[in-house]
């Protein structure tokens, strides 16, 4: 063998020698994971318990860390800028990895640069749910009293981008209807004024609302899934209600930040699937109001991908901007 490439062979297998016990030994503590929203609403329900079974199957602890605000851009650009080892990780869902680009002025990260998306795991829908007070009953009822008073009926969301929000612009757009926006900073706080009539409606995610209709709180009338939940199976769907072809459904999974080594990638998402076939955990997600979705890191990206063109094109056509 030449020289050079006894060197090279010697320096290949150095690297090898010394980088098999760090990727061995991973994970080793506890491992950070990045919530972009407030505590109680649907992101940090589900990631908690994910993170619970992650926990038990990798032998760590799953910390979550709550960072609200700027439309999950804070937590997200956290991620961002923290080591790309493994142990800092985040919750990247529709508004982070696919809305925030067609309806923010300055995303301040690049979803295929800054970020590695490691795993899609859930996919959840909301409920159409209105103030107990409003004389409506049904999604026709809600589109006629909006007729009658343009402009008048406040709808709630738990950001800008959310689905909460931008589902009810494709409804408008859909219906020919003019309602105000009203975001508020957590989906909680949300649905606390929508119970007290600050605002009269809102769609927001089913483990949020699901509990609140089902109590009376608020009344339901339809869910913005293709087809009717195995959860709430009286609840008509949007489309069928009343606007056909009307579909809205939440996503998101786990994400770190660029330039993770690959084995550390593939080791997270050999736990994740392994965690979404968890019997228990797939039931907390359905009493949650929502599916496990598992999707491997390229099937991850390339649904970033499409939906960023799907939602492009949505906000453009209903005008939806940032309130």
């Amino acid at each position: 063998m030449r020289p050079r490439a006894l060197l090279c062979t010697l320096v290949l297998a150095a690297v090898a020698v010394v980088s098999m016990p760090v990727l061995a030994a991973y994970p080793d503590k506890a491992i950070r994971l990045i919530v972009p929203s407030a505590p109680g609403g649907a992101p940090d329900a589900l990631m908690r318990a994910l993170g619970a079974q992650l926990s038990q199957q990798m032998g760590v602890p799953i910390v979550i860390d709550n960072k609200p605000g700027g439309s999950y851009t804070i937590g997200t650009m956290d991620l961002v800028h923290s080591a790309p080892d493994g142990y800092t990780l985040a919750y990247g869902n529709i508004v982070s990895l696919a809305t925030n680009r067609s309806l923010l002025p300055n995303v301040p990260y690049d979803v295929e640069k800054d970020l590695t998306l490691v795993a899609n795991t859930l996919r959840l829908s909301n409920l159409l749910i209105v103030n107990n007070d409003l004389p409506v009953k049904s999604v026709p009822e809600l589109i006629a009293y909006a007729k009658k008073n343009p402009g008048k009926l406040a709808f709630a969301s738990d950001g800008n981008g959310t689905t909460a929000h931008l589902g009810v612009e494709l409804f408008k757009s859909m219906t020919g209807t003019d309602m105000l926006h009203v975001p508020y900073k957590a989906a909680t706080a949300a649905i606390t004024d929508l119970i007290g009539g600050g605002v009269q409606f809102m769609m927001v995610n089913t483990p949020v609302s699901g509990p609140q209709a089902q109590a009376g709180k608020v009344r339901a009338l339809g869910i913005s899934s293709r087809q009717r939940s195995p959860t709430y199976p009286d609840i008509p769907t949007i489309a069928e209600a009343g606007v056909p072809g009307f579909e809205v459904e939440a996503w998101g999974g786990i994400i770190g930040p660029a330039r993770m080594p690959r084995e550390v990638v593939e080791r997270l998402n050999a736990e994740i699937r392994t965690a979404l076939a968890n019997p228990a955990l797939r039931e907390r997600f359905r009493l949650l109001g929502a599916e496990t979705d598992f999707g491997t890191s390229e099937q991850f990206l390339a649904l970033s991908r499409r939906e960023t063109l799907k939602w492009a094109r949505i906000i453009k056509d209903s005008g939806a901007k940032i309130d």
